[in-house]
């Protein structure tokens, strides 16, 4: 869900269009994009869904934070 409970469409958008999409969710929630490691292997979807969960200035760590919990839901459960 992009901020204000509006779900992210991407359906149509050209891939500079998600990838600017994306840098602003960065900066809105305080995450410098030039940090971000390029081996971070999540999808952009995930990385979405986590930023859009945080409230504006929340920073890194609350990204990094949500981003392990965004992808913890979404592992399957090897409990078995």
């Amino acid at each position: 869900m992009a901020p204000g409970g509006r779900p992210y469409h991407f359906q149509g958008m050209s891939q500079a269009d998600r990838l600017e999409k994306l840098i602003k969710e960065f900066e809105r929630v305080g995450v410098d994009p030039n940090t971000i490691s390029a081996g971070l292997a999540v999808r952009e979807d995930e990385a979405l869904r986590a930023l859009a969960a945080l409230p504006n200035d929340a920073g890194p760590s609350a990204f990094l934070h949500q981003l392990r919990h965004v992808v913890a839901d979404k592992a399957p459960d090897n409990s078995q």
